[in-house]
């Protein structure tokens, strides 16, 4: 199973949405909560090139934010990736 990490901040809808459907495939993932902690969220603007939540990444791809992942779900393509 690949390795999946989000980058999160409380009460963001998104994330919330976004971390449910991995939930709901049985995935499992590193969280990495940047609410309260400006270095995370320096490492993932880094990383990303972006500034909104979530951010996530499937073995140090990025793949996008929430919609980007709903996206390649409904393409067919998540379930691909996370079994890489």
């Amino acid at each position: 199973m690949a390795e999946v990490v989000i980058y999160t901040r409380k009460m963001c809808g998104f994330c919330t949405a976004a971390k449910k459907l991995l939930t709901d495939k049985g995935v499992a993932f590193r969280e990495l909560d940047a609410t309260f902690d400006f270095d995370i969220k320096q490492e993932m603007m880094k990383k990303s090139g972006r500034r909104t939540f979530p951010q996530i990444f499937i073995d140090e791809e990025h793949v996008g934010g929430c919609d980007d992942l709903f996206a390649l779900d409904k393409a067919g393509k998540l379930d691909e990736m996370l079994a890489a």
